[in-house]
C-alpha cells in the first residue's frame, strides 16, 4: 500500500503512515499489507528519501505494535 507520496517538499509523519496503513487495514488483512511509496523516490533529494522510508518504518511500527 503506498503510505507516502513521492513528493521532494514533504516527509510524511510515522503517524500519518500508521493512519493510513490502518485505514488500509478495513480491507486488506495486516499480513497481506506492504508499506511502501506511491512509486520510486530516485526524483527527489536523498534526505528526502531516506526520511520517507524511516517514517515508513516507524509507522509500520506503530501499527505492529497494536496488533
Amino acid at each position: 500500500v503506498g503510505v507516502v507520496a513521492v513528493t521532494p517538499d514533504r516527509v510524511e509523519t510515522p503517524e500519518e503512515v500508521a493512519a493510513v496503513i490502518r485505514t488500509a487495514m478495513a480491507y486488506v488483512d495486516p499480513e497481506r499489507l506492504l508499506p511502501c511509496s506511491n512509486c520510486g523516490m530516485t526524483p527527489i533529494p536523498y534526505g528526502t528519501a531516506l526520511g520517507k522510508i524511516k517514517s515508513i518504518a516507524a509507522g509500520a511500527a506503530l501499527v505492529r505494535a497494536t496488533l
